[in-house]
């Protein structure tokens, strides 16, 4: 069990970083104007890239983690990846997490750790 945990927390942060990467990657982008500098603007954005490679990956690992181990007890231990957005929303994002959501978070974790025993 600790296995399918330990590869399905590194799918989310892999899935979550990947996320993060396209949120800065979007940021960087103008507006769009249809024109070659605004491609190459695109083309050249090395958080684009980062988020593809995440993404990749986070695919990949997926992939291995369903061939192996059962659907109904992986699948719902991804919701780590909402954690780890929540986290990435204040430290990268500098945002405000309401009491709510620290709640949610919280509801989170617990079904997890049920779904994980």
């Amino acid at each position: 069990m600790l296995k399918i945990i330990l590869l399905t927390i590194i799918q989310c942060l892999l899935s979550a970083s990947g996320q993060v990467f396209f949120k800065l990657a979007v940021q960087k982008i103008g507006k769009f104007v249809l024109s070659w500098a605004y491609f190459v603007d695109i083309l050249t954005n090395w958080w684009l890239l980062a988020s593809g490679i995440s993404l990749i990956l986070a695919i990949i690992l997926w992939s291995y983690i369903l061939k192996h181990f059962e659907f109904s007890v992986a699948y719902p231990i991804t919701a780590v990846a909402y954690v780890f957005g929540v986290l990435s929303a204040i430290f990268i994002f500098h945002e405000t997490v309401s009491l709510t959501r620290w709640l949610g978070v919280g509801l989170i974790i617990l079904g997890v750790i049920l779904i994980a025993k």
